[in-house]
């Protein structure tokens, strides 16, 4: 006993059938179903064939059949083509069943987003090189910027003590004319530039530790487009005229963390393809260093991700001038001209006399003060620093500070013509 039923190939293979050709134009062969296929697989007992079942029946006193109601079972239901049984329900009386079934579920592999492809496909590289000059006894320049906080507000409601104004319109302004500053002082054919941390002002309105709320002007979204093209830019103005580009981005610290690390990574995918005398380095230690000559830099934000609550102190207490000792002494780097950088504290201080060993320079805040850091220090400045280094390991310092741009109305009452 048994019946036939078409089958898709996949069925059939799973029933243990070998797949068949079809005969005629239907859409799958026939496959005949015998009570070891039904039993083994636990398969409805039912042909083909439509039967009338008795599903009612009434007795009488003495167990006599006094009616009963027999139903006409359903066709045979074929799964259409991109679809799958979801369910099934049968009946015990009847053998009867009902089949409920869905779409397929396209099973999509996700993998790595293959940027580099994506930018090369788009990107259009510049194959130009600035003509090198000579330089004399400079051998690189340097430009070190801090604490950008895209993203961040200085005055949200408008009643911050001494306003300010961080937007996109703003951000733009000032790095205007960070560039400006860098081409009119301009004396090597190389250029170093260390972005040492909190580039983004925090992911979701937060920091990298969460829990600490950040008033924010952007959203996530905007903040990235903003900060990309705010790297991109600083190098497309830049590029013309250095023979050679370093870019060492800080991406450990308590504000951007990996936000900071999504910007710079498409940074570098982008800017790299475009110049190839352009490097990007994307730091993921809190302290890491470089060497150019008779100068080692010994770079990092202050403050991490995860680990130090309280980071390097702008004035260095016993403990940090130790720390900083001991990486100098397990990376041999006694035999240079050594500075520790850092930002973190948003303010200037550089500090070349409490060690021996290193000079300590704090950097200011590429942007303005936050209200939280108005109500509870004071309004500071916000710029950046510039410098030209000789083959002696000697530098010219160009300090730059930025304009405070109010951005609410004065409200000033002159008592004395008040009568």
């Amino acid at each position: 006993m048994g019946y036939k039923k078409r089958l898709s190939p996949e069925e059939a293979i799973s029933l243990g059938f070998d797949v068949k050709e079809k005969t005629d134009d239907s859409r799958f062969p026939l496959y005949y179903i015998n009570n070891t296929v039904i039993e083994k697989f636990n398969l409805p007992k039912t042909s083909g064939k439509r039967d009338f079942v008795e599903t009612v029946r009434k007795l009488g006193k003495n167990g006599e059949v006094v009616s009963s109601i027999e139903k006409l079972q359903s066709e045979p239901i074929e799964v259409p083509d991109n679809f799958e049984i979801i369910k099934i329900s049968t009946s015990e009386t009847t053998g009867q069943q009902w089949v409920q079934y869905a779409p397929k579920k396209v099973e999509i592999e996700i993998t790595e987003i293959d940027f580099e492809a994506i930018i090369k496909k788009h990107i259009t590289p510049y194959h130009f090189k600035p003509k090198k000059r000579d330089t004399g006894v400079f051998l690189f320049d340097r430009l070190v910027y801090s604490d950008v906080h895209i993203g961040m507000t200085t005055n949200k409601n408008g009643f911050s003590l001494y306003g300010g104004k961080w937007d996109e319109e703003q951000i733009f302004k000032n790095l205007d004319e960070m560039v400006s500053l860098v081409l009119e002082n301009k004396k090597a054919n190389t250029l170093i530039i260390d972005d040492l941390g909190d580039f983004m002002d925090g992911y979701d309105g937060e920091t990298v530790r969460k829990g600490h709320a950040l008033p924010q002007n952007m959203d996530n979204e905007k903040a990235y487009d903003v900060g990309l093209e705010f790297k991109i830019k600083l190098i497309d103005n830049l590029a013309p005229h250095y023979n050679r580009i370093i870019c060492n981005n800080i991406n450990n610290d308590n504000h951007s963390g990996s936000f900071a690390y999504t910007v710079n990574s498409g940074f570098k995918k982008f800017i790299e393809y475009r110049y190839r005398h352009v490097i990007v380095n994307n730091i993921r230690k809190f302290i890491d260093h470089y060497l150019y000559g008779k100068n080692c830099f010994i770079i990092s934000h202050g403050k991490d991700g995860k680990n130090l609550k309280f980071g390097f102190k702008p004035i260095l207490d016993t403990k940090q001038i130790e720390k900083i000792d001991n990486y100098i002494k397990e990376h041999k780097l006694h035999d240079y001209i050594i500075e520790f950088s850092k930002g973190d504290s948003h303010q200037k201080i550089f500090d070349e006399s409490t060690s021996d060993a290193f000079d300590y320079y704090n950097y200011p805040a590429f942007s303005p003060s936050s209200e939280w850091v108005q109500t509870n220090f004071k309004k500071g400045f916000s710029g950046f620093e510039f410098f030209n280094f000789k083959e002696d390991g000697s530098k010219i310092h160009i300090p730059y500070k930025f304009g405070w741009n109010k951005n609410r109305e004065e409200s000033t009452i002159n008592y004395a013509e008040v009568s």
